[in-house]
């Protein structure tokens, strides 16, 4: 080690000789040591050396290994890591004041940084001319990229551009902050061969993230997505030559002109803009949470004539997110100043979207006067009822139509929408969790129309497409997931918070012009189909020890499952790690480490690894079906709170259970 750190500043024998007694102390993985050694061997500045000298001068064991313990893996979500270390170190540091962010990004091989995301980019750009090669394609590879505010973002997608330029392909990158499904609609619309976007969501400030999307406008998945892994991970270091000038591609700016073209498809996803026109009376409020929703929601929201109001000290980029204690639309404390600008205005909603805008909030105004906070699966549900609903009495949809139309779940999303869809005659799809599975049937359903009727499939209007799915394939009406992720039509193929924003304030409009709340409109739906209720809950371990915890809490309800909770027999158990599970449609579902439980009352209990976070996911559900009609509303008064009470019981036993296995 000495030898390959002799070009390095300072004293490196004594470096070396820190490093290796802390290892035979225990203190330092080898791991960590092997990738410290292969990061600073090809460092092309001192800032990598002075980082690690200080933490292991500071005898920083535990950051060290959370920085180095593995090379930040390139998965099928791309990447997600921290871009400002626990620890933030004077190199790093560099020119910024205290209360700035840091110069650069967090040093090590497991942190979103420039190496990181060198490495992901030549290894995508290496699988698409790969890609190409074999299509016998012979144009350069083209890439739309976006990037979130967050801190380090537009870096990154700089770098990003500049890479896959150098090294051969043609970059398209917007001119400032834009959400996930503009990329996606982008993507599609520019007739790329992939996408990136720089974003790590809803994660803390801390943290930063980049996703990949294929020509589809979808999250890759198989086969590509192995392709890709197999290049980025084989890529160590972020050292190459550049293509000779006359190989390399070019950087093209974009951003409003694909602004006006998504809004023009956004506003397709109104059903009745005769009512949108005549709800005034509706007051809406809505945050950005200093992300990218304000660029399309703000214009969408005025071309569509609603009486609405921001957040003004949420209306601006900030990566500190400096109002909220996180950025997420799933948590209350998030919408706190969102409801406080509602009661003052007496306004009926509130929606926030999150800083990369896929995912929407909600809150609405209860008949007793106080706000509500909806769950992503009543959101959903409402989205749902009404979409179906109104597409029948609009005669778009009928009985003999209704079995082409689909809605699309993940396995951990309530199941009211499933008995919602089943009443109308629609097929209900189950997915994985990942709105790259829904991605995954929207293009599989345009595959399904003959090819010369596909032509351009991209550049047909909403009104063509639909009825050529309703014709020849499968019409999508609607699909969600229950954290708060929503779309309602193909020309995007991740989730969208521009389009849940629009298409939820269409359900409030529609409760107001009835003379109702949302929240009654929700109970009626309830006494129809049944009460449903979910609850949500996780565990958290971070670094290097966490994420053992995690592997060993998952496996353990594999080898060991429950037999019974609460004394109600389990009755089945999925487990899509092993067992070979085909969805309603005879497509097989990909293997995942996630286990589902049914027990002999009705409760389901699903348990899942988060792909994106450092925890393990608990979702919990229950269901009380009406036996002769509909519930009145008294007695489902009394079920929810029945229910409630069961579930904070069920997620009280499952946290024992969960530290009980850890002990063994």
């Amino acid at each position: 080690m000495t030898e390959q750190l002799a070009a390095m500043s300072g004293n490196v024998e004594e470096l070396n000789s820190r490093i290796e007694r802390a290892v035979a102390d225990g203190q330092l993985m080898q791991s960590t040591v092997k990738n410290i050694r292969s990061l600073l061997t090809a460092a092309p500045t001192d800032l990598y050396f002075n980082s690690v000298h200080q933490l292991v001068d500071g005898c920083e064991w535990s950051e060290l290994n959370d920085r180095f313990y593995q090379t930040l893996a390139f998965g099928t979500g791309g990447l997600r890591g921290r871009t400002i270390g626990k620890i933030v170190t004077t190199a790093e540091c560099g020119a910024a004041r205290e209360d700035e962010r840091p110069q650069f990004p967090c040093v090590g091989t497991n942190a979103m940084n420039f190496f990181n995301v060198n490495r992901a980019t030549r290894g995508l750009v290496a699988y698409l001319h790969d890609w190409n090669e074999r299509q016998k394609i012979s144009a350069k590879p083209k890439i739309v990229i976006a990037h979130d505010p967050r801190f380090f973002s537009k870096e990154f997608a700089e770098v990003a551009a500049k890479v896959a330029a150098e090294n051969g392909c043609d970059a398209c990158m917007f001119d400032g902050p834009r959400s996930v499904p503009e990329l996606s609609f982008a993507v599609r619309y520019l007739k790329a061969n992939a996408g990136i976007v720089i974003t790590a969501s809803h994660n803390p400030p801390y943290d930063n993230g980049y996703k990949v999307y294929f020509s589809d406008g979808a999250q890759v998945i198989e086969p590509h997505a192995s392709g890709m892994i197999a290049k980025v991970n084989a890529i160590m270091t972020e050292s190459f030559t550049p293509l000779p000038k006359d190989r390399q591609g070019k950087v093209t700016m974009i951003g409003k002109d694909i602004d006006q073209v998504y809004m023009q498809r956004l506003e397709t996803l109104i059903l009745d803009p005769q009512m949108i026109r005549e709800a005034k009376s509706l007051r809406i409020v809505y945050t950005p949470l200093h992300g990218t929703g304000s660029v399309i929601i703000k214009p969408m929201l005025t071309r569509l004539g609603f009486n609405f109001r921001v957040v003004p000290e949420q209306d601006r980029f900030d990566g500190r997110f400096p109002t909220v204690k996180s950025p997420n639309p799933e948590n209350s404390e998030a919408l706190t100043m969102a409801v406080d600008l509602a009661q003052k205005e007496d306004a009926d909603l509130v929606v926030a979207t999150d800083p990369d805008c896929d995912r929407m909030g909600a809150a609405v105004r209860r008949k007793d006067g106080k706000m509500m906070l909806l769950t992503g699966n009543q959101t959903g549900s409402l989205l749902a009822w009404y979409r179906i609903k109104t597409l029948f009495d609009k005669g778009v949809l009928n009985e003999q139509n209704a079995p082409r139309a689909v809605i699309i779940k993940t396995f951990v999303t309530t199941d009211l929408q499933k008995a919602i869809a089943e009443h109308y005659g629609l097929r209900c799809v189950e997915t994985l969790t990942g709105f790259k599975y829904i991605g995954a049937k929207l293009g599989k359903y345009e595959r399904a129309i003959p090819e010369q009727l596909r032509q351009n499939y991209v550049d047909l209007t909403e009104q063509e497409t639909r009825r050529l799915r309703l014709a020849h394939s499968s019409f999508y009406v609607f699909g969600g997931e229950e954290s708060y992720g929503y779309s309602g039509a193909d020309f995007v193929r991740d989730k969208d918070g521009n389009g849940a924003v629009i298409m939820f304030c269409e359900v409030a409009a529609y409760a107001k012009a009835l003379r109702q709340t949302v929240d009654q409109l929700l109970d009626e739906i309830f006494a129809t189909f049944g009460y449903f209720a979910e609850k949500n809950g996780s565990l958290v371990f971070e670094g290097a020890e966490g994420a053992k915890k995690i592997a060993r809490l998952a496996d353990s309800y594999s080898t060991k499952p429950f037999s019974q909770v609460l004394g109600s027999r389990v009755v089945e158990i999925k487990n899509f790690e092993t067992n070979m599970i085909e969805d309603v449609e005879g497509d097989l579902i990909p293997k995942e480490k996630m286990s589902i439980f049914a027990l002999e009352d009705g409760t389901r209990i699903a348990i899942r690894p988060s792909g994106t976070e450092p925890k393990i996911k608990y979702y919990l559900f229950a269901q009380r079906r009406p036996e002769n009609g509909k519930f009145d509303f008294a007695h489902l008064s009394r079920i929810k709170a029945q229910v409630s009470e069961k579930l904070d019981r069920l997620w009280d036993w499952l946290q024992k259970d969960a530290e009980s296995r850890l002990n063994k």
